[in-house]
């Protein structure tokens, strides 16, 4: 079942940004406080695919769907049709 931790996990692993102790939270806007970039988002878009076996269209890419891990859960969700473990 798909898990949002492994969404979290992959956003810490790989963030644009290294500060020791950073954190955010699932409704923190990602790419606004840094964490996020173009070429770590290239990356969450391949790793979506991958971990969760859904297909991001060029339709799909836009601010607001990869704006917090909630909304990026919300989005796998609605592309997998299954509910992601949170």
């Amino acid at each position: 079942m798909p898990n949002a931790e492994s969404i979290r996990s992959f956003i810490r692993n790989n963030m644009a940004i290294y500060k020791r102790g950073a954190s955010f939270s699932d409704d923190d806007q990602i790419f606004q406080l840094g964490f996020v970039d173009s070429m770590v988002a290239l990356k969450l878009v391949t790793f979506l695919e991958m971990e969760f076996g859904i297909r991001v269209e060029d339709d799909d890419l836009n601010a607001d769907t990869f704006s917090t891990v909630n909304a990026i859960v919300a989005f796998v969700e609605r592309k997998s049709g299954a509910p992601v473990a949170r």
